[in-house]
C-alpha cells in the first residue's frame, strides 16, 4: 500500500521495481479492457512531453484495470480533465472559443473521441500551451477518483547537489501534517506547533519542539478551529522557493516574535533516517521505532527484538508507527505474523465484491509478547493494514490518535508511453472484520493528543501511557 503524496516512501517502493512497457493501443471498443495497462518490466527511460495520446492510454488504463473501473462513469473523468484545462487557459489569459465540452453520452468510445476531437482543436490554437494544457488534463482525470493510493507521478526533479538523505523544506515538522492538509484537513485539531526541528532554516532560526504558529504570511492556520489552507506552505517541495513568514509563540517564556523561513536543501540526521530503531525500556520492555514497511522491515523488526531479548526476560512491546507512512502490505502481514497465526489480516476486494484475504504466515515464530502500538494521524496505508488487525485480531492495544484513513488498497504501477508512471489500486481494502478503513481511520484503545508543552517539553504522553498499560 501507498500513501497519499507525489513521492511518499509507500509509493516509493512501488515505483523503485518501475520498468518499460510497449505502447499500448488506442481505445478499441466500448468496454473497459486491460490492454492499456502493462506491469514495468525494467527501468524507464528519459520522460518526454504528454500528449494527448499519453492521456487516452491513461483514461483506458483507468476503466481497464482500476478497481471500479468496471461501473466507473468515463464521463467524470473527462468532464475533470476539460475543466481544468479552461481553467489552465483562463489562468494564462488564452481562453480560446472551441474549448467547450461536447456532450457526452456514456458511451466510453465515442466520448473520448468527441473529447479528443475538441482537445486537439482548443490545443491547436495555443500551441505554446501544448504540454501544460496535457499535464493539467490528466492531473485533473487522475484527481477525479478521488483516490488517496492514485497517483501520477511525473516531473519529479532534485534539488542540485541533492545527497541521499538530504531534506528539501522549512525545516522542521508540526503536528498537521502534510498528507492532512491535501487530503483530509478536517480532522486537524488547533493549536499549530512544532513538533520536531529537522535543521535548515527552522534551526537556523532558533524554532524549537512546542513553539505555536499563529499565523502563516498573515494568515491563521485554523479558523473556527477548521485548517485553513495557509498550512500547507509548511510544506513546500523542490522546486518551491518561496519565504514563509511565521508569527510564532513560545508558550514557556511568552515570547512573541516573527520569522521568515526559505526552503532549502539540508543534511538530516542520519539516526532519524533509518527504518528500524529500537531500544530497551524500564522494566526490560522492548521499543521498537518502525517509520515504514519497506522490504524486510518485518524481519529486522523481528531482530531487534530478539537482539533486546538476549540475556534477559522482556515483558512486553511498545512498537511505535507514529509518522509510518505505509509500504509493502506483505511486510506488515508478515510482522502480524509473529503476533498471532491462523488469521485473516486484511481483504482485497474488487468493485462486486471477490475477495482475496491476506493472512498471516504461521512459519513466523511467534514472540507471545504483550504488545502496544503508538498511532498517530500519520500512520497511513500497510500502517493501517497492520494497526486494525492488531485491533481486530485482539493482538493488542493501539495508543495515540486515530490513524490517517489514507488506505483505498494496495496501488499497482503502470508505465505510460512517454515514460511517467501511473498507480492505482486494483482491489479495495478492508480490514479483519470487513470494515472500511479508508478514509476513516483506525480509531486508538487509549486516545492521548501531544500538547505544546509536552512537545517543548520532550514529553511523550503516549509512550508514558504505553508503559503503564505493559506494567498493569
Amino acid at each position: 500500500m501507498t500513501v497519499i503524496r507525489t513521492a511518499t516512501a509507500g509509493l516509493a517502493l512501488l515505483l523503485a521495481a518501475a520498468c518499460t512497457a510497449p505502447t499500448p493501443p488506442r481505445i478499441e471498443s466500448n468496454t473497459a479492457g486491460s490492454s492499456a495497462c502493462a506491469q514495468p518490466q525494467g527501468p524507464p527511460g528519459a520522460e518526454t512531453a504528454t500528449t494527448v495520446d499519453v492521456i487516452e492510454q491513461a483514461y483506458s488504463c483507468i476503466l481497464g484495470d482500476y478497481y471500479s473501473g468496471a461501473t466507473l462513469d468515463a464521463r467524470s473523468l473527462l468532464s475533470a480533465g476539460f475543466a481544468a484545462l479552461t481553467q489552465e487557459l483562463s489562468r494564462n489569459g488564452r481562453d480560446v472559443p472551441e474549448a467547450t465540452l461536447p456532450a457526452l453520452t456514456g458511451d466510453r468510445k465515442a466520448d473520448w473521441t468527441a473529447f479528443e476531437t475538441v482537445y486537439r482543436r482548443t490545443t491547436d490554437q495555443v500551441p505554446d500551451l501544448r504540454d501544460k494544457l496535457a499535464v493539467v488534463t490528466l492531473e485533473a482525470i487522475v484527481a477525479s477518483l478521488g483516490d488517496n493510493h492514485a497517483r501520477w507521478v511525473h516531473g519529479v526533479k532534485r534539488p542540485p547537489d541533492y545527497y541521499d538523505g538530504d531534506g528539501y523544506d522549512l525545516g522542521f515538522r508540526a503536528n498537521v501534517n502534510g498528507a492532512q492538509v491535501s487530503g483530509n484537513p478536517g480532522v486537524a485539531i488547533p493549536p499549530l506547533f512544532v513538533t520536531t526541528v529537522q535543521g535548515g532554516a527552522a534551526q537556523a532560526a532558533g524554532l524549537r519542539p512546542g513553539d505555536i504558529i499563529e499565523s502563516i504570511n498573515g494568515s491563521a492556520p485554523f479558523i473556527d478551529g477548521k485548517a485553513t489552507p495557509a498550512i500547507a506552505a509548511l510544506y513546500p517541495l523542490y522546486p518551491q522557493a518561496r519565504p514563509v513568514q511565521l508569527r510564532l509563540l513560545r508558550q514557556t517564556t511568552g515570547r512573541r516574535w516573527s520569522v521568515t523561513l526559505k526552503p532549502g536543501l539540508y543534511q538530516r540526521d542520519l539516526a532519524a533516517l533509518q527504518v528500524v530503531r529500537s531500544k530497551l525500556l524500564e522494566d526490560d520492555i522492548a521499543y521498537v521505532r518502525l517509520a515504514g514497511f519497506a522490504p524486510d522491515s518485518a524481519d529486522r523488526v523481528l531482530k531487534a527484538i530478539t537482539r533486546l531479548r538476549t540475556g534477559r526476560t522482556l515483558t512486553g512491546v511498545v512498537l511505535d508507527l507514529r509518522g509510518n507512512g505505509g509500504g509493502s502490505p506483505v511486510e506488515a502481514t508478515r510482522l502480524l505474523s509473529a503476533f498471532a497465526h491462523g488469521k485473516v489480516t486484511a481483504y482485497q476486494c474488487t468493485v462486486d465484491g471477490r475477495c482475496e484475504t491476506s493472512r498471516t504466515d504461521d512459519t513466523v515464530e511467534l514472540l507471545n509478547l504483550p504488545l502496544v502500538v503508538l498511532t498517530d494521524r500519520s500512520c497511513a496505508s500497510a500502517c493501517e493494514h497492520f494497526s486494525s488487525a492488531v485491533k481486530d485480531l485482539g493482538i493488542g492495544r493501539l495508543v495515540g490518535t486515530r490513524t490517517a484513513g489514507v488506505i483505498s488498497g494496495p496501488a499497482q504501477p503502470y508505465l505510460l508511453s512517454n515514460n511517467t508512471m501511473l498507480s492505482f489500486p486494483e482491489r479495495h481494502h478492508l480490514g479483519p472484520n470487513r470494515e472500511v478503513i479508508d478514509r476513516i481511520g483506525v480509531p486508538p484503545d487509549h486516545y492521548v493528543l501531544l500538547t505544546p508543552k509536552d512537545a517543548a517539553a520532550a514529553r511523550d504522553p503516549a509512550l508514558a501511557k504505553a508503559l503503564t498499560l505493559l506494567h498493569k
